[in-house]
């Protein structure tokens, strides 16, 4: 794992020189522009934006708690911590360090780590699918001529809205009857790969045990709640950070429909977050698509971008690297462990 990911990184490195040395004579950056954009910007706007994510984290505390309760009651703040660090420890060593999250919940509840790992499978299929209600909610809604290639965006929108419903109905069949569809799916890959087979049906087996947190229409109901609840707060994040910047006419009179378009290519460049590496590609590619869109400049477009990934994705570091240390947790020292725990897991799977 760690050797893929130096790999990838030294590859996004090559890219990334090679691209600034082709737009060098290319592409006319200045700076002073740059600059003066974040020095206009209004920073309340920017302070409220800041105030939204971080009360997403309580959010998201309260719901790990609340799809544990089943198994082990637990403070709805008391997880607070974990989701700091965990997503501290994302933003400084990258998405390897995803598995964190549901290790450090393992050591303070006592809970098994693949039982968490179903959790966060849980969690993570929510945030989905409350991402895509509300991106095309907005987007469906909004009036003609308010957005670039509405056919192509709405076909975009119609599609996840499909994927949200068959993800929906999958987690039905597989909590009313996950042992039928593991040993079917087993039977099918298997044809294939018995190992392979194996695999699949050791995985869907450790999702229905996640599902199991979802024992009754409420508990559906609380999670999903949170969870739109947690995604409004950070489109409206996106929102007050673009329209903040009022030296661009652009940004300042953004739209809530373009601002979804704006959050998705944001959402879409740090799938692959790599450490340091990833900051510059996503700042690059989200300032890419404020002006391919939108018609931005570069300057306040890359500030925009910059700001963006300061506030929503790297705002949090301060806070976790305290409470780091604080709980005595190292970053380094727990997300190793927690990715061989996660290779123990999938190791032990087919075994058993």
């Amino acid at each position: 794992m760690k050797k893929n990911q130096l790999i990838l990184g030294l590859v996004v490195l090559a890219l990334l020189v090679a691209l600034v040395i082709w737009g060098r004579d290319r592409i006319h950056f200045d700076f002073g522009v740059f600059c003066a954009q974040l020095e206009l910007a209004d920073w309340r706007k920017i302070g409220i934006a800041f105030a939204c994510i971080y009360v997403g984290y309580i959010f998201r505390s309260v719901r790990w708690a609340l799809l544990l309760r089943h198994n082990k009651k637990v403070g709805l703040l008391s997880l607070l911590g974990t989701q700091v660090i965990g997503f501290t420890a994302v933003a400084l060593i990258g998405r390897v360090a995803d598995p964190l999250r549901p290790f450090l919940v393992s050591k303070k509840t006592g809970l098994p780590f693949s039982n968490q790992v179903a959790v966060y499978i849980v969690e993570r299929l929510f945030d989905a699918g409350s991402m895509a209600l509300i991106f095309c909610s907005v987007i469906l809604l909004a009036p003609a001529g308010a957005l670039p290639h509405p056919e192509i965006i709405k076909k975009v929108c119609y599609g996840a809205l499909a994927t949200t419903v068959a993800g929906a109905v999958f987690l039905v069949v597989v909590r009313l009857a996950g042992g039928v569809v593991a040993s079917f799916l087993e039977g099918v890959f298997g044809l294939l790969s018995k190992g392979f087979g194996r695999a699949v049906g050791e995985k869907i087996r450790t999702f229905r045990t996640g599902l199991d947190t979802l024992r009754s229409f409420s508990d559906f109901g609380f999670a999903a709640s949170l969870s739109l609840g947690m995604w409004v707060l950070i489109s409206l994040a996106y929102l007050e950070i673009t329209t903040a910047f009022v030296a661009s006419p652009q940004l300042a009179q953004l739209t809530l429909a373009k601002c979804m378009l704006l959050m998705a290519s944001s959402m879409a460049a740090s799938g692959f977050q790599l450490p340091v590496i990833g900051w510059f590609s996503q700042i690059g590619l989200v300032a890419a698509a404020m002006s391919g869109f939108f018609g931005v400049a570069a300057e306040p477009a890359t500030a925009c971008a910059a700001t963006l990934l300061a506030v929503t994705f790297l705002g949090i570091i301060p806070v976790g690297l305290v409470w780091a240390r604080l709980e005595h947790v190292s970053l380094r020292k727990v997300a190793a462990e927690s990715e061989q725990a996660e290779e123990a897991l999938v190791v032990d799977e087919p075994a058993s």
